[in-house]
């Protein structure tokens, strides 16, 4: 499709704008997809349940600083006292399409993030564009850092706590294919885009609907909530919540300074277009 100016188009052109970007932002998921489907053994027996086994670099290293501090611990086990099971005639096959949809997202996310900046990028001013120019690299950086902490951090951490929990002797843990795939899938995906929080308080502060002002303001509802939040996906222990919360908090800092920075830009603007005129 030919691209027109801003100004002179339509909402349906700006509608069919947003359809051919979501249209090639899709379709490198599917190439993505395509990929980790191939490559399902590295995909599955490495990746996926590479935390359920204990050579795992997370639990080697918990297991250490156990050992150092002298606390006995389920990081040093031999194996997990649970197997994983498929119960449903399709279950594996669908497992495999839904995780290499998954593997394709995360690998094609830069081009995806480039799609949104190519239909976004029209509407700002030369300016803006010029100091934007790093958003893709940005987003794409923390996104991946999110995945990685909640592939190597939150997921074995919940895998450590709900695949040793018994209440009973007489209960056998067999965990459900689709339970535990959700489980790595939720935890990496949900921790990459939390890692986006400052990429969006930027444009919300562009748009004036975030200020620093408000996010002092609200600073301890949003501690409560990370609190909340890393108890949702972390065991029920002290440590394991500290250890999700504190680069989450570390985050909302960096988007409070983020919004202080646009906030002082866009002054400077305002008061050269006023001295200007």
């Amino acid at each position: 499709m030919a691209q027109k100016n801003i100004n002179e188009m339509s909402f349906l052109d700006h509608l069919e704008d947003l359809r051919w970007h979501l249209i090639r932002a899709t379709l490198a998921i599917l190439v993505g997809g395509i990929v980790a489907f191939l490559m399902s053994d590295f995909l599955f027996d490495t990746i996926i349940f590479g935390p359920k086994k204990m050579t795992f670099p997370t639990y080697q290293w918990l297991c250490k600083v156990s050992q150092f501090v002298g606390v006995d611990t389920t990081f040093c086990l031999d194996e997990f006292p649970f197997r994983i099971q498929n119960r449903t005639m399709a279950g594996q096959f669908s497992a495999h399409i839904w995780t290499a949809i998954t593997a394709g997202f995360v690998i094609a996310f830069p081009y995806v993030i480039y799609q949104l900046w190519r239909f976004i990028s029209p509407g700002l001013h030369p300016n803006e564009r010029k100091h934007s120019r790093g958003f893709i690299i940005i987003s794409s950086f923390l996104f991946f850092i999110g995945v990685l902490f909640g592939y190597y951090i939150v997921t074995p951490l919940s895998i450590n706590f709900l695949g040793t929990y018994v209440v009973s002797s007489e209960i056998s843990n067999e965990i459900d294919l689709s339970s535990y795939i959700s489980l790595v899938r939720s935890s990496a995906l949900a921790s990459g885009l939390i890692f986006e929080l400052p990429i969006l308080v930027y444009f919300l502060t562009k748009i004036g609907l975030v200020t620093p002002e408000i996010l002092k303001k609200y600073r301890k509802f949003a501690l409560v909530l990370v609190l909340i939040l890393s108890a949702i996906i972390t065991p029920p222990d002290i440590a394991s919540q500290i250890i999700v919360a504190i680069p989450i908090l570390v985050l909302y800092q960096v988007s409070i300074y983020i919004s202080k920075m646009v906030v002082k830009k866009e002054k400077r603007k305002t008061s050269k277009h006023v001295k200007s005129s």
